[in-house]
């Protein structure tokens, strides 16, 4: 069983940016792709990024690509979503994800979520 525990929500205003943490409970991780998603208040959970289980590759949803940057420190078990020129359509609660079939879109374990709101 792996827990992530995700951090670095918060309120923050139009333009601003954030760093999001994901830290995991096992090493094994740092075996499995890692993904980031968001629900938004009224809306569906979808999906924002992920990462390979040794950086090399990374994908973004069209929606998001050019403002976030997912990156993985592989030592401390932790996954990051940098998110640049934040909009009020960012907020929602962000989740990191990851299993052994991440790196096939199925997400075995998933964080708690940590909060973001933009304010315009």
């Amino acid at each position: 069983q792996v827990q992530l525990v995700e951090s670095g929500g918060g309120l923050v205003q139009a333009g601003g940016s954030l760093r999001l943490s994901c830290a995991a409970s096992s090493g094994t991780v740092s075996l499995y792709s890692m993904g980031w998603f968001r629900r938004a208040p009224g809306k569906e959970r979808e999906f924002v990024a992920a990462i390979s289980w040794n950086g090399g590759g990374s994908n973004y949803d069209n929606s998001v690509k050019g403002r976030l940057t997912i990156s993985r420190d592989s030592p401390k078990n932790t996954v990051y979503l940098q998110i640049n020129n934040l909009n009020p359509e960012d907020t929602a609660v962000y989740y990191c994800a990851t299993g052994p079939r991440a790196h096939r879109r199925t997400y075995d374990y998933w964080g708690q979520g940590t909060q973001v709101t933009v304010s315009s």
